[in-house]
């Protein structure tokens, strides 16, 4: 950033990702100054499964990355398996109601997230990237931000209107750090990635994993690269920490994986690793946000899924999409909410959010803890295979074919253009 940066936005938005990108690309054609802050650079590798399902594909579109996403995406996603040790089921994932999107595909997240913050300084939003947030003080109308740049530890004071937090997983922003829950347990759940070379996971298929302590996936995405991810609890990493001292967690974790479950074993038996296993945690699932909160939350800040239905990017771009369509709608495009106005707009939001979004994270926690525990995976593996359809249904109920409709959330010119074909046969390369 230059000397002659502007101090006074609109808006500021902590944390470039998805949600936050999307955030600001809505926010910034409406009219609105829009810092953007971001710690790291880009790319990077983030912990996350790296399905987009059909739902946000019109929304991708309207953003402006659709062509450039199903240039680069993996196969499309048609099927679903389940995993539970040497068992496995497969069923039909649901076609989505759309003339030209029907099927969801995965794309790493160093690239979509580099699409979208292009995008967003296309659309006029300011970008700092390397720069932390070292406080946020004040009330909504009237916040202070101390920004420290990472690559120079030089200081800057920004004053917004509105705040929104857009901070990923295992992150907090500085007034939430008194808050941040101290007590380790057991149970708490630790998130690894690796991508893998040369695996022979089926193109076009999610593979769900059901673990003794924990669940994972596996998918085809870009390139041809297999991601494998996986939760995992805390004792039983550290029982298998406990039991190889010398070896690294990813490691630890690699073998338990191939133990637990012979289709991980067959998947990767001559895959060769990219790089090291990334790894986060704890995770936080459940609603984080509230109906008084103050800054705007957005992404995991607002709530935060068990990853195991793959809805997390969905939700981060759905719940930006929807609060861009609450900040644009009430006010207008280049009307920007006061103090007065923020709480209403706060309440209709958390309400909105929680009518789109609560339903997913509850059956997300009710699959989770399905897969994780022995007697249950194995009731439910049965249940499968007697009626795989239950897995075509789950990824229904789980919000994989509901659309976020654009309009009213990106302006009119932006919807047209993730408008339906009607009466095409097309669908998405």
């Amino acid at each position: 950033m230059t000397a002659t940066t502007r101090t006074t936005f609109d808006a500021v938005i902590v944390g470039a990702g998805l949600a936050g990108s999307t955030a600001a690309i809505q926010l910034a054609r409406g009219g609105w100054a829009v810092a953007l802050i971001e710690r790291q650079r880009f790319p990077r590798r983030k912990v996350c499964g790296e399905c987009i399902a059909a739902s946000n594909l019109p929304l991708l579109q309207a953003l402006g990355v659709g062509d450039a996403f199903h240039a680069l995406a993996g196969p499309e996603l048609r099927r679903v398996t389940l995993l539970q040790g040497e068992r496995a089921v497969t069923a039909d994932l649901p076609p989505a109601d759309h003339d030209r999107y029907a099927w969801g595909r995965a794309l790493g997240r160093d690239t979509l997230d580099g699409l979208l913050l292009d995008q967003a300084r296309a659309a006029g939003a300011t970008v700092f990237q390397p720069w932390a947030v070292q406080t946020i003080r004040g009330t909504a109308g009237a916040w202070h931000c101390e920004l420290r740049a990472l690559d120079s530890a030089a200081l800057l004071r920004l004053r917004a209107t509105v705040v929104i937090d857009a901070h990923g997983s295992w992150e907090d922003l500085p007034a939430d750090r008194p808050r941040r829950r101290l007590a380790r347990s057991a149970a708490d759940l630790f998130a690894f990635k690796a991508n893998f070379t040369g695996s022979s996971v089926p193109e076009g298929a999610i593979s769900v994993l059901a673990l003794d302590g924990g669940y994972g996936g596996m998918v085809v995405a870009d390139g041809g690269t297999t991601t494998v991810a996986c939760c995992i609890r805390r004792d039983r990493l550290s029982a298998l920490r406990a039991a190889a001292p010398g070896l690294r967690a990813g490691d630890a974790v690699e073998a338990w994986l191939q133990r637990e479950c012979g289709g991980v074993q067959r998947a990767l038996q001559w895959a060769v690793r990219d790089g090291h296993w990334l790894t986060s945690g704890p995770l936080d699932p459940g609603v984080h946000l509230e109906a008084d909160d103050g800054i705007f939350r957005i992404g995991n800040a607002a709530g935060e899924a068990h990853p195991i239905l793959g809805e997390g990017m969905s939700v981060a771009l759905q719940s930006a999409a929807l609060l861009g369509s609450v900040l644009l709608g009430r006010c207008g495009a280049a009307a920007v909410p006061d103090a007065t106005v923020q709480p209403e707009l706060q309440r209709r939001y958390a309400a909105a959010w929680r009518k789109a979004f609560a339903p997913r994270l509850r059956l997300a926690a009710v699959f989770a803890h399905l897969a994780m525990r022995p007697r249950s995976s194995e009731a439910l593996m049965k249940l499968v295979r007697i009626w795989p359809g239950l897995l075509t249904r789950g990824a229904r109920w789980g919000g994989k074919v509901r659309f976020a409709e654009p309009t009213g959330m990106l302006g009119p010119r932006a919807a047209a253009e993730a408008r339906p074909v009607a009466g095409s046969a097309m669908r998405a390369p």
